[in-house]
């Protein structure tokens, strides 16, 4: 589990997205983690602190006088031994009091007296007009100066009627946030350009030739790298995943357009890892309407061209212009000959193997890393915590590059 033994304070201020919170603590608590709630008196008012007793399996705290905390001093014991503070929804007003340090009640008292290695995150609900408020703006400038991290806001429709930036996060996108807090930065400062996904060559405009990849890899692949720092863009073939949150990707079908999209972005990038399933050949001769079956014609005769070679294209790159380059290999027998094979011939200094059709879909994997010392090999785990794995072998091998 993403958050095995974590302790977190949840904070609840006023908010119609307090609805939101009663799904983050069930997902927190899912994955591992020990969720403590401290509302708002103006929290109380949106959602009670029963639901989120029931959900946490924890007493709720609203009141800084609290006797049932022995000392009286709920706003230190309760951050003591915790691992971070999140505050779902944070409204305009608990923005002012924590840029200003104000402590009128006790979930900002217990903010302010929280130890100095306890990360504090937001994610800020609140009106369009609210959020773009100079007023708001400056106390946002003075978290981000004093270390605090926001999560959000996202632009969308809002619970008064209007659109635009101030809606909440959803849990999941909170969730991926919070876990990406506690993943050590190994790749901070990095742009990794990535391709996942099957291709999908057309043969006429309803039939294509593809591949039984999912995507999963890649995708895995992509939220690791971000987690570690990075600032990732996904060049994606037609898949049903949602991209990661904070992952720029662009959605081409065809090899040929993956190849254009990883050319006219490769420049500058530090890292290029090649996840997708690309396939070898595309039809030359597309039929431009529907092809009929009729049993009077003849079966029809489809002419192949072969695809371009993209990574071997980036890996042929002057050195000046080149990322590390990362392959990936997916086969059916001989995984090791054909493996190594393909990274010479590619000439990439790391490539991961796989036997493709028994990983194909699924959400678990086993992989052979190949690099010019040989082979080792990643037992099967989830594809989550196998790209958390592939992230840190990148970030060690680029440092003594």
């Amino acid at each position: 589990m993403d958050l095995a033994g974590k302790k977190i304070v949840l904070g609840l201020t006023g908010g119609v997205a307090c609805y939101k919170a009663a799904e983050l603590a069930r997902a927190l608590g899912k994955a591992g983690a020990s969720v403590q709630v401290v509302m708002t008196q103006a929290a109380t008012q949106f959602i009670t602190s029963i639901t989120m007793q029931a959900l946490t399996g924890n007493t709720v705290y609203t009141d800084q006088w609290d006797t049932r905390i022995a000392n009286n001093m709920p706003h230190i014991d309760l951050t003591r031994g915790i691992d971070a503070i999140v505050i779902v929804p944070c409204s305009t007003d608990f923005i002012f009091k924590l840029a200003h340090g104000a402590c009128d009640d006790l979930l900002s008292t217990l903010c302010v007296a929280r130890p100095h290695d306890v990360p504090l995150m937001l994610a800020p609900a609140m009106n369009v007009e609210m959020w773009q408020n100079p007023a708001t703006q400056r106390n946002v400038v003075q978290l981000q100066q004093d270390g605090i991290h926001l999560l959000g806001p996202d632009s969308g429709d809002q619970a008064c009627g209007e659109v635009g930036l101030g809606r909440m996060l959803e849990p999941a996108q909170l969730m991926e946030e919070i876990v990406a807090a506690f993943q050590p930065k190994l790749l901070a400062g990095r742009r990794v350009l990535m391709t996942a996904g099957p291709t999908f060559e057309p043969i006429d405009p309803v039939r294509g030739i593809t591949n039984l990849s999912s995507g999963k890899m890649g995708y895995a692949l992509a939220r690791a790298a971000r987690e570690a720092g990075a600032e990732v863009l996904l060049v994606s073939g037609p898949t049903a995943l949602a991209a990661p949150y904070g992952v720029r990707r662009v959605d081409v079908q065809t090899a040929v357009q993956m190849q254009q999209a990883v050319l006219d972005n490769v420049a500058a990038q530090d890292i290029f890892i090649a996840v997708a399933a690309v396939a070898d050949w595309r039809v030359t001769n597309v039929s431009t309407q529907k092809i009929k079956k009729d049993s009077a014609d003849a079966t029809p005769t489809l002419e192949f061209e072969a695809n371009p070679d993209i990574l071997a294209e980036v890996a042929a790159l002057p050195p000046e212009q080149r990322p590390y380059c990362v392959g990936f290999a997916a086969e059916s027998e001989q995984l090791e000959e054909h493996s190594e094979a393909k990274r010479r011939r590619k000439n990439i200094p790391l490539l991961i193997g796989n036997i493709g059709h028994q990983t194909f879909g699924k959400d678990d994997n086993t992989l052979m890393l190949f690099d010019e010392r040989g082979h080792t090999g990643l037992p099967r785990a989830d594809k989550q915590t196998l790209a958390r794995q592939l992230v840190r072998e990148i970030a060690t091998r680029m440092s003594k590059v």
